[in-house]
């Protein structure tokens, strides 16, 4: 892997669990636009990803996973009161991306979004049968651990992560 690609994931790779950076085998990501149609994008990403990787068998928690975390980024993390053509004055810099990464056992779904905002878990009183708000309790159900930091430095925002353990065959 290329120092570019290194440096890019340099900021995911700091709020991660303790992983040795040099053992990436495979990363992929792509830009997301600022609309509900995206999701789908990223599905679809995600399955290429997964076939390219021989990781099929993981798609159906692994999608879920990233179509929750892509769902947070839409719904809480871009501002309500931003026309969506103005999220992209940096066309270099948009404001949701996908990241797929491999390691030797293990595979981590990152999210990065423009909001500093702590992503908010349920609380026990809350309604779980609500549709809105139970997307981090997937999160936590179907992943193997997940986590949050903020960015630092130019890129802003927060990258919101999911980690699943692969077989040995794997």
């Amino acid at each position: 892997m290329g120092t570019n690609g290194s440096t890019m994931l340099e900021p995911l790779r700091q709020g991660l669990p303790p992983i040795d950076a040099a053992s990436v085998s495979s990363s992929a990501s792509c830009a997301l636009p600022a609309r509900y149609e995206a999701v789908r994008g990223a599905r679809q990403f995600t399955s290429t990803t997964l076939t390219q990787w021989n990781l099929s068998e993981r798609f159906d928690d692994v999608a879920l996973v990233v179509s929750e975390l892509v769902t947070n980024a839409l719904r809480h993390a871009l501002p309500g009161d931003t026309s969506r053509d103005q999220l992209y004055d940096h066309p270099y810099d948009p404001p949701v991306r996908l990241h797929l990464m491999r390691w030797a056992g293990r595979l981590v779904c990152a999210v990065r979004d423009p909001s500093p905002d702590t992503p908010a878990t349920r609380t026990s009183g809350e309604d779980f049968a609500a549709e809105s708000g139970r997307g981090l309790f997937l999160v936590e159900s179907f992943s193997d651990s997940w986590g949050w930091h903020p960015l630092a430095g130019a890129l802003h925002g927060k990258v919101v992560w999911a980690l699943f353990r692969l077989s040995d065959k794997s």
